[in-house]
């Protein structure tokens, strides 16, 4: 019995590992906070919502606010001034073969305007962007609007948009577009992932080196294959061990 818990707690310690080693990173780009906050309740008519992301969001981003009955009632999004963050922002880089975290002081805003508020209840603005390392960043935020309910403005037309196919497309097949006037050389900035440069109002700066080659993932999963093969030598061990007589 004794050495059926040695056998639980090397495995509890190699699921434990792999958790911590094998971490993904988190999305780059991404939301920092939202004014409506997520979940929070709205009490009076907005006249735009303001989203911030680590990042500048790209030029041809996607966002739409929607009704809880399903309607669209946003206007064209426009960039905003950035602004300090209240709470820094952590995301994790790749660096030989090591998850490192970076801190994100400042948030890059999307300004959406809204038409109207024509019911109370959840509303939810979406939103599809590429950060500048070629993640999609993708998501949205739900809040709850208990205030004056408003009619449509005259010529108001409901917008039907979807998604810039470009948005959706992986990195890989998104053909080189070329370095653009007044970028940096790739010499200068030292190696970086290949990116849709398409997708950017202005080149976008290389926050932190990331290793792409087969170095680095071997040295991630070295740690729990060297584990598992102690799992699995004790185990074999054990069943060959002759079991105790009893006297």
């Amino acid at each position: 019995m004794r050495l059926s818990w040695r056998v639980i707690w090397v495995v509890f310690g190699l699921v434990a590992t792999i958790g911590v080693v094998a971490q993904p990173a988190a999305a780059h780009g991404q939301l920092a906070v939202s004014v409506p906050a997520k979940d929070s309740t709205v009490g009076a008519p907005m006249e735009k919502l303001e989203l911030y992301f680590t990042e500048k969001p790209a030029y041809n981003a996607y966002f739409a606010v929607v009704s809880p009955s399903g309607r669209r009632l946003d206007g064209q999004w426009s960039h905003g001034e950035p602004k300090r963050l209240d709470e820094p922002v952590r995301e994790l880089f790749l660096i030989n073969g090591t998850w490192e975290p970076k801190l994100f002081e400042t948030g890059f805003p999307a300004m959406v305007p809204v038409g109207y508020w024509p019911e109370q209840g959840v509303y939810t603005v979406k939103y599809v962007s590429r950060a500048s390392d070629g993640e999609l960043v993708k998501g949205e935020v739900r809040f709850s609007y208990d205030g004056k309910i408003g009619k449509a403005p005259a010529g108001w037309k409901a917008p039907d948009s979807e998604p810039d196919p470009a948005l959706l497309v992986e990195p890989s097949a998104v053909p080189s577009p070329g370095v653009q006037p007044g970028a940096e050389t790739q010499a200068s900035q030292g190696p970086q992932l290949v990116q849709p440069t398409s997708l950017f109002s202005q080149p976008a700066p290389v926050a932190a080196e990331e290793s792409s080659g087969s170095d680095g993932g071997f040295v991630v999963w070295l740690i729990p294959a060297v584990l598992v093969g102690g799992v699995l030598i004790l185990l074999v061990s054990t069943a060959r061990r002759p079991a105790n007589k009893i006297r």
